[in-house]
């Protein structure tokens, strides 16, 4: 255990208090550690955090000339359901389901690579996929990045203040960080560079990635529909950023215990399943942490799963070559219907055999 609590950097009001407990930053340290952790001009360590953010600015004149210039209901409709759905979708099956989790493997690196910028690039896969690792080992408890016991601002900003790899992990640790990445296809450095810059990432290949990414879905969306629907989903997709970052906070019920009798059936921690994510991205939470490693966490008939029908539909074609899938686990260890075997023989009225009947119960 001791490489997962020391995996990640430790802020300056610490993981714990002297009794052991969550510390619980005031509001004014929790933005006084996110500005020192954005600013390069002090350490250039902190490149991945202020471009993590400094994408977002980016994306905010894209949304304020969709509002005041290109407004119309049709570019609405389209921002709300790429922000909503596709990119929500998207995050769900590349960021949480692969990057972190390898709950499905592809064919090759051309269908990795299809799908890691099926959207716009906004997230760097490192500050998502290793600090995700720490929160389902460290769930609800001290260490968590994002514990939402600790207050929403603690979890909104956890990707500046909690998420960023520690910078003072010897070899040995690196290289253990660089096992949780090398099959999301980010160019890694090296531990030298990771010395220097402070990251598993390479910041050259990492900017240009973003920059090749945003110039082709700019040029595709403005052939398709002119400056207006650029603008409409360059900004919706800054508007998800943001959203998406309230995400856990309200998954593990504000940092309160709102689990329900026969719908949240992990008990371990306090995630909550939740209908709007669950029906625009495919996230049921709860059921994501029974079992972590499963590519489908809609199991029940009414729990839509839209990243599990891309999965699915990508293992028809022959881009994704494995999948696990732990929906039946779910039906054998939580919803347990007893089946009661009638030990009297009876005789089917149709073909005149001795059959056991069974009834449910």
């Amino acid at each position: 255990m001791a490489f997962i609590h020391d995996v990640l950097e430790e802020p300056s009001y610490g993981w714990k208090d002297a009794n052991g407990e969550l510390s619980k930053p005031t509001p004014r340290q929790i933005f006084s550690e996110f500005f020192s952790r954005l600013n390069i001009f002090s350490n250039k360590k902190n490149w991945l955090s202020f471009m993590s953010w400094a994408m977002v600015l980016c994306l905010t004149p894209f949304l304020f000339l969709f509002i005041f210039k290109y407004f119309s209901i049709t570019g609405l409709v389209i921002a709300f359901v790429y922000s909503m759905i596709v990119m929500g979708t998207h995050g769900t099956i590349w960021y949480h389901r692969y990057c972190t989790h390898g709950a499905f493997k592809f064919k090759n690196n051309f269908w990795r690579f299809f799908t890691q910028n099926l959207t716009l690039k906004i997230i760097p896969e490192e500050i998502y996929a290793i600090s995700h690792h720490v929160h389902h080992a460290l769930s609800d408890t001290p260490g968590d990045p994002y514990n939402a016991q600790g207050g929403f601002l603690y979890c909104f900003l956890a990707d500046a203040n909690h998420q960023p790899v520690n910078r003072n992990l010897d070899e040995k640790g690196y290289n253990r960080c660089l096992t949780l990445m090398k099959h999301t296809g980010v160019t890694c450095n090296t531990y030298a560079q990771y010395k220097k810059w402070g990251s598993v990432a390479n910041p050259f290949h990492m900017i240009l990635g973003v920059i090749a990414n945003w110039a082709f879905w700019f040029t595709a969306f403005y052939l398709l529909g002119g400056m207006g629907l650029a603008c409409a989903i360059f900004g919706a997709a800054g508007f998800w950023a943001v959203g998406v970052r309230t995400f856990n906070y309200e998954g593990h019920g504000k940092g309160e215990d709102k689990r329900r009798e026969g719908i949240d059936h992990n008990r371990k921690d306090m995630s909550v399943n939740q209908l709007w994510p669950g029906i625009v991205a495919g996230e049921w939470h709860n059921n994501h942490h029974l079992f972590p490693k499963s590519a489908r966490s809609g199991f029940k008939p009414h729990q839509v799963d839209s990243a599990w029908y891309y999965i699915k539909f990508m293992h028809m074609i022959g881009a994704v070559s494995h999948y696990h899938d732990s929906k039946k686990q779910f039906y054998k260890e939580h919803i347990k219907e007893k089946v009661k075997k009638i030990t009297e023989p009876v005789f089917c009225p149709t073909t005149g055999k001795q059959i056991f009947a069974t009834e449910r119960v």
